[in-house]
């Protein structure tokens, strides 16, 4: 079974060099006190808790499962007594403002421990996963009241919440909603309904769950306009149970260790959070932050997938390769890391694990910067990235642990090689928290078209203006070209998809996968011209240096197949889809 790893070495690289943190932190009052060394021990401590408690519990935890009995949900032996080391280290508190009882670190440090649980243990994650976004939410719209009793309870890890949207009728299309809640005459509300696919609806980690639901109130208007936030606690102050049950929990392809629950709520106690029928607003916090973290999941994976291949390739020993370093002795076969065939997956591996890492913890870093700015490119800018970091790390996160099982042969296709529950854990991703064409609608109709290209426009400055930084040095002048004409390639999609549109309204909506696809190789193009620009900085002596050199070579090298590839799909979206 391979062993898990946290890459602190290239977390370090992303922060100091590509994103230049501990300059922004020293200019920012609400960082100034954190420095470098701090922000490396935090990871350090992080790693310790996934490599030596989580990753442990991956392979077992999947082969046990959770089991419910009753309206009683166990979860697999070891994940209860895990919670409570993660809160016993105040890592629920990290990213929570200081004023309310968290840490006041930043989130871009927060995405970064995000994405070693993710990549350890993916299926316990899934437990603390929303907690930051229910606690911006109730942040951000709960009564102060409401905040006072269970804000507290969020940040310390007492309490863990869930986000309840999907029933049976209703997934992508919130709007069909049937759950209904009736006012009373305390100022609480009696919710009746029933939700499903509710990840940690039940478990054994808390006595208490929140669960943050979706609900009609009997005067709402059809639609999405007509639907209000509830927070229902499972047990209220009284201690008395509220009346929420799980039904049952789904038997799932991945992620076997996280409960996903059916739940009843019967005559169940809740208090409205923000405004009467304008419950998806306040929700739309919590799910923008849960886009982010199930981006940083596609991370995880593909950096499991890179490990697990790395490891087996140099292990494995078949056949002579053609064309080996003359460091090598000459022996009857190599170690597989040395075939082209293989030698290519694994640069692929490699350099798309390392891109979406700087991508992802940008995007973290540009909220940073907006929440304690304010700075409004920045909120912008992740604006924008969110719907792309979603869609396309989940598909990467899958994508990759596929062609990390091919290194492994028939062996990747057996449970004790542990690369097979990678490819099944990874494959949910795509479809929670919005399908990933639901974020390719959002971002061109959205956050493209809808905006007048006005924050599309920013994210083509910062790319432009990386290429015209490269472009002073002769070692990365070819990777600043390749990004500008990408940028060209790009702007104009968005001219051409533009004027389609008023010829053909449907025509975006078949645009959109392949113009999100686009920008997510864009942004590894980014990722990748950076990355060899600051790595100069580097000595000579460290081999991270002609690391990142040589990987920016090897994309840029296979970039050109991926642009042609996408750019034709969306000229292609110009013929009509038939009926089926």
């Amino acid at each position: 079974m391979p062993s898990y790893e946290a890459p602190l070495r290239d977390m370090q690289f992303v922060l100091e060099h590509w994103l230049q943190a501990p300059d922004v932190w020293r200019r920012n009052p609400a960082f100034e006190a954190l420095d470098l060394p701090l922000a490396l021990q935090v990871l350090e401590e992080a790693a310790r808790f996934s490599q030596g408690v989580l990753a442990p519990l991956n392979a077992p935890g999947d082969r046990q499962g959770c089991r419910w009995q009753a309206g009683q949900v166990s979860t697999p032996d070891g994940f209860a007594q895990a919670y409570q080391a993660y809160v016993d280290g105040g890592w629920p508190a990290l990213a929570c403002a200081e004023a309310l009882g968290g840490q006041g670190l930043p989130q871009v440090l927060d995405a970064a421990v995000q994405e070693m649980l993710y990549a350890s243990n993916h299926a316990w994650a899934m437990y603390t996963g929303i907690a930051h976004g229910a606690y911006l939410c109730l942040k951000t719209h709960a009564a102060p009241w409401l905040q006072a009793r269970y804000l507290p309870e969020i940040i310390s890890g007492h309490s863990l919440p869930t986000m309840c949207l999907t029933e049976p009728q209703a997934g992508s299309d919130v709007g069909l909603l049937r759950c209904r809640a009736e006012p009373q005459g305390d100022g609480s509300y009696r919710l009746n309904g029933s939700k499903l696919f509710i990840s940690g609806g039940e478990h054994d980690f808390t006595a208490n769950i929140l669960h943050l639901v979706l609900a009609r109130l009997p005067d709402a208007p059809p639609g999405s306009r007509g639907i209000s936030l509830f927070l229902v606690p499972k047990c209220l102050d009284d201690g008395q149970a509220n009346g929420v049950r799980c039904e049952g929990i789904e038997h799932k392809m991945g992620i076997q260790g996280s409960a996903t629950c059916s739940l009843v709520f019967d005559a169940a106690q809740g208090w409205l959070i923000g405004e009467p029928h304008r419950g998806l607003a306040a929700m739309f916090v919590m799910m923008n932050s849960a886009r982010l973290h199930v981006g940083l999941q596609g991370l995880g994976h593909v950096d499991a997938a890179w490990q697990h291949a790395r490891q087996y390739a140099a292990e494995r020993v078949q056949m002579r390769a053609p064309s080996r370093p003359a460091t090598v002795a000459a022996q009857a076969a190599d170690p597989i890391r040395y075939h082209p065939a293989m030698r290519r997956v694994l640069l692929e591996l490699r350099t798309t694990s390392e891109g979406l890492r700087a991508i992802g913890y940008w995007a973290a870093h540009l909220l940073d910067q907006a929440e304690q700015g304010p700075d409004p490119a920045a909120a912008a800018l992740a604006s924008l990235l969110t719907p792309i970091i979603k869609a396309f790390f989940t598909e990467q996160g899958f994508r990759q642990a596929s062609n990390a099982l091919q290194v492994f042969g028939g062996y990747g296709y057996v449970t004790e090689f542990g690369i097979e529950q990678t490819l099944r854990d990874s494959r949910i991703a795509m479809i929670y928290e919005g399908s990933n064409e639901i974020q390719a609608n959002d971002l061109l109709l959205r956050k493209v078209l809808g905006d007048e290209g006005q924050a599309f426009g920013l994210l083509l400055a910062e790319l432009r203006a990386e290429a015209g930084q490269g472009r002073q040095h002769a070692e990365c002048a070819g990777f600043a070209d390749a990004l500008d004409s990408l940028c060209d390639a790009l702007a104009g999609a968005v001219s051409a998809i533009r004027e389609r549109s008023g010829k053909d309204r449907e025509y975006p909506y078949r645009a959109a996968p392949d113009f999100l696809q686009l920008c997510g190789v864009a942004l590894l193009a980014f990722a990748w011209a950076r990355a060899a620009r600051v790595s100069r900085v580097l000595p000579e002596s460290d081999p991270l240096r002609d690391a990142k050199l040589q990987s920016a070579g090897f994309f840029f090298d296979y970039l050109p197949s991926r642009l042609a590839q996408h750019l034709g799909a969306i000229e292609g979206a110009r013929a009509a889809l038939a009926f089926v």
